[in-house]
């Protein structure tokens, strides 16, 4: 659950730093086009040793050899060839099932308003579920008023986020639970869009007022946006490769980050506000304001879209790696002529998934046969893992479907191989306890990523909450230089199977690999470690953790005989190097118990942790922030 909020003393924990973080260079982001960088469709030594060389395209019937797209010679494009991402013939209009429904501007708004009001009204209060809904908006202008509720995902399809502009809103509200209360408006995401908010709906100001598991990417706010609603409490969240207009507005956003957001006027500060890359982010002086700018995004792959050509045929655009990247992808192309910002795939290049015919056989039969899976609404029961093994293969859902195992495995795996993207997946615990739900990589996995690494987007993991479930790990990465890009990992705290002995879970993640990047990581209410690092050069840019609420007593939750509590962030003493920016660890015990740390490091001076803060409720709490410095109640670091 989000933040509990209660009143507590802040205390100002001085180790002296500005609020600009000492983060890698500013620049522009990478050429895409530069084979160097790895694009999309790289060949690597895995592709080659996996016996595709670079250029080899599937057979008709999509039999063959990996799912890697084309190999590295593929220029950025808005189309595909034979070699580069092209299918055996014009997909045209794929059949994604009845929980994707697609809208044209030639319909008429009246229709388009009626069917958006019902599935809102399905879904506006349906927490727990495992059926969402994809509204996918072919390019052109609409006059609507898009309520956003849960397991609902908004697509334009557009090449650039301008091609589908809808005049009214994209809004989440916080009128469900009462107050205004944002803190559990999870599990929703917009992307690829503009809208263009007006005076008759909320004065004119766009309102995203989410919480965890939640994105917007790839949007254009053409005016201003609140990530509140009227002044309720609020836990985010993450915004990404996006531009606001006039101003964005922090309110009672405990929280949040933006990576590559060309922001424009940011106002407002809570506990823990976090820029990464952005265009014009805010300047202060931590911890008053709360606010960490890093100037420049190090590594990173924009999430891969849905878009359609001037022949209504489905691709998916998988973006290019780069580097050092500062403001969106897209917010600098002339109208009307956007850049590829990578190579696309035709949409006969995918399995498409349905929940109510698929199963881990079918599933893995498909990437065998060199197929990517597209996944439509709706929950996956899952007797296997679904096991990815080639390189370059593209996993993505719309709609927030909902995996889950049924006999203690996994419900996916990665093999290490190079390039592998996983989007949109919502990683449920089954009864039958995992011991882990999300694999990446084998364990001892060694191999050198980093001109090609795998990345995750938007993928989240829930134990508890819809129904009982066990696990004892959310994600558990071995492989080396993968990008993680917002997950939130949650041991539910509400809802069904909810217990100290119930939904039992460890950690949120486990990272056993080198050079692992994470940007915007979220973990919850495990009953060990949130977040256990073990490889060497990780890298985060913010982390938001709750301590678990329902420890019983003292005895039933110490790391050691000697040390009360765990510790949220915990990185192995076997450790030499680590970078973190932007760390919120929070208590809110339903006991008298205590945590020695919020965080814990090994000391040497490759450990470089920026802008730490806890707080703590009236009930227990944390002790220090870090290492046994920092004091309790809420404090802050400098450095």
């Amino acid at each position: 659950m989000a933040t509990r909020v209660a009143a507590a003393a802040m205390i100002a924990f001085a180790l002296g730093c500005s609020s600009s973080a000492e983060g890698p260079h500013s620049g522009m982001s990478a050429d895409a086009g530069d084979g160097s960088m790895g694009s999309p469709d790289g060949a690597s030594s895995a592709a080659s040793d996996a016996g595709t060389p670079p250029g080899t395209d599937q057979d008709a019937e999509g039999n063959g050899p990996p799912a890697g797209t084309a190999g590295n010679n593929c220029p950025p494009s808005w189309t595909t060839t034979p070699a580069c991402g092209g299918g055996s013939y014009d997909a045209g209009v794929p059949d994604f099932g009845p929980n994707v429904i697609v809208f044209t501007p030639s319909m008429p708004m009246s229709t388009i308003q009626n069917q958006l009001d019902t599935i809102y009204a399905k879904m506006d209060a349906d927490q727990f579920d495992d059926l969402g809904y994809a509204l996918l908006f072919m390019p052109g202008q609409y006059s609507l008023d898009v309520q956003v509720g849960f397991y609902t995902h908004v697509i334009g399809l557009g090449e650039s986020p301008d091609d589908v502009t809808i005049t009214g809103a994209v809004r989440v509200m916080a009128d469900w639970l009462g107050n205004d209360n944002a803190t559990q408006n999870f599990w929703r995401t917009a992307e690829n869009l503009a809208v263009v908010p007006t005076a008759a709906i909320d004065d004119g100001t766009d309102i995203w007022a989410t919480a965890q598991g939640t994105a917007l990417r790839r949007v254009h706010v053409r005016g201003s946006i609140a990530l509140y609603d009227d002044g309720g409490w609020a836990s985010g969240g993450f915004i990404a490769d996006s531009k606001i207009d006039t101003q964005i507005t922090s309110g009672s956003q405990q929280q949040y980050l933006t990576r590559n957001v060309d922001l424009t006027n940011w106002q407002g500060s809570n506990w823990n506000m976090v820029f990464v890359g952005d265009g014009q982010p805010p300047s202060g002086t931590w911890p008053h304001p709360p606010y960490t700018v890093v100037n420049a995004t190090p590594v990173v792959r924009e999430k891969p879209f849905l878009y359609v050509d001037s022949g209504g045929n489905y691709l998916v655009m998988v973006p290019a790696l780069k580097t050092n990247a500062t403001g969106s992808s897209w917010g600098a192309d002339a109208p009307g002529s956007p850049v590829p910002p990578g190579s696309p795939l035709s949409i006969d290049r995918f399995y498409i998934a349905k929940p109510t015919v698929d199963t881990a056989t079918t599933l893995n039969a498909a990437l065998a046969a060199g197929k990517h899976l597209l996944l439509t609404p709706g929950g996956y029961s899952l007797d296997g893992p679904i096991e990815v093994t080639q390189p370059n293969t593209v996993v993505i859902g719309i709609g927030l479907p909902v995996l889950t195992p049924t006999n203690g495995t996994a419900a996916l795996t990665v093999a290490d191989v190079d390039g592998v993207t996983i989007a949109g997946l919502l990683i449920q615990a089954g009864a039958k306890s995992s011991p882990t739900l999300v694999e990446m990589g084998s364990p001892g996995s060694s191999a050198d990523h980093s001109a090609n690494p795998t990345a995750l987007f938007d993928v989240n993991c829930r134990i508890g909450g819809y129904i009982a479930g066990t696990a004892s790990v959310c994600f558990t990465i071995n492989s080396n230089d993968v990008i993680d890009d917002d997950s939130w990992l949650w041991r539910a705290d509400h809802g069904t199977g909810v217990g100290w002995t119930a939904n039992m879970s460890n950690s949120g993640i486990v990272v056993n690999g080198d050079d692992v990047t994470a940007y915007g990581l979220f973990s919850e209410h495990h009953q060990s470690f949130q977040a256990l690092w073990n490889g060497n050069g990780g890298s985060v840019y913010f982390y938001q953790s709750e301590m678990p609420y329902d420890p019983p007593n003292q005895g039933a939750w110490m790391e050691s005989p000697s040390e009360d509590g765990y510790a949220s962030y915990k990185v192995s003493d076997n450790v030499t190097t680590h970078l973190a920016f932007g760390l919120g660890v929070y208590s809110f015990f339903d006991n008298p118990v205590h945590a020695a740390n919020a965080i814990e490091t090994p000391t040497g001076s490759g450990i470089v942790m920026h802008h730490m803060m806890t707080y703590s409720s009236a009930t227990g709490g944390i002790n220090d922030i870090i290492n046994g410095t920092g004091g309790p109640a809420t404090a802050y670091s400098a450095n």
